[in-house]
């Protein structure tokens, strides 16, 4: 049965994306069997993954809001183990929509349930917010990975979310652990990097990833052409970060999935 990861924080800019289609092309070409599933309305996933919308085509809004089955929605990609679930600006309103359905919480486990088996890794992308697409995911996920970006307000709302990750294992998703935290938009010459880094191992321990990812002009050129890092600059550092993320990923498998149970930072 796939694992399935949800890559959440709700404060923008900080990776969140670009971890989710890099970290799920790295898998993908390790012959890992990986879906990326974009729960996004700006769509950022699909199109980095060259799957931008040209003509009107089911969506994820589809799954959640018709019931109609993920299957008929995938997508190849460039990599031959990885299909993309696309979003589009209909997800827009499925916040508001979702709110007086039944299960309203529980409609992408369900949709995701019938294709667990055809996958070893499904990576769910979330929206920067802690609304009903987030609640969603982490209702369907076993594990959730954090992205973070290393700046100085780099904690500010964590709390908030970790917050909302217990209130899901409470009432709704029990088996729901951390992946990870990861550190994103490295850049170890300066200080207040290096303060950042040891404030947020100290909170967080040893459910931070040794892999940090750094700050890398071709990781921010490689969704305009619509490619992961490994298919448009394979000797990039972006490149070699993902790819050794990925290889953390693998081993969280062989131990067990996740890194361990959802805590509030150490100090709150």
């Amino acid at each position: 049965m796939g694992r399935v990861i949800a890559v959440a924080n709700q404060k923008g800019g900080v990776g969140k994306t670009t971890t989710a289609i890099n970290l799920a092309a790295s898998l993908a070409a390790a012959e890992r069997r990986v879906l990326a599933v974009d729960s996004d309305p700006q769509g950022n996933l699909t199109s980095g993954l060259g799957r931008k919308a040209r003509d009107p085509r089911p969506s994820l809004y589809d799954v959640l809001l018709q019931q109609r089955p993920l299957r008929e929605i995938l997508l190849d990609t460039d990599l031959q183990h990885l299909s993309v679930a696309p979003a589009d600006r209909n997800l827009t309103g499925a916040e508001v929509e979702l709110v007086p359905l039944l299960a309203r919480e529980f409609r992408l486990k369900e949709a995701l349930a019938p294709v667990l088996g055809d996958y070893d890794y499904i990576f769910v992308d979330c929206p920067p917010s802690l609304g009903l697409l987030t609640v969603n995911a982490l209702t369907a996920a076993d594990t959730v990975l954090v992205p973070l970006q290393c700046e100085y307000f780099a904690l500010e709302g964590v709390s908030e979310l970790m917050s909302t990750m217990r209130r899901v294992q409470r009432a709704l998703n029990p088996r729901l652990a951390v992946e990870g935290v990861l550190l994103t938009m490295v850049d170890e010459r300066t200080n207040l990097t290096q303060q950042v880094m040891a404030e947020i191992r100290t909170h967080f321990k040893d459910q931070v990833f040794e892999t940090t990812v750094p700050r890398s002009i071709r990781l921010g050129e490689a969704p305009s052409f619509g490619k992961p890092i490994i298919l448009y600059d394979i000797r990039s550092k972006g490149a070699e970060a993902y790819l050794d993320l990925a290889k953390e990923v693998m081993a969280h498998e062989k131990k067990g999935a996740g890194q361990g149970t959802v805590r509030p930072p150490a100090g709150s």
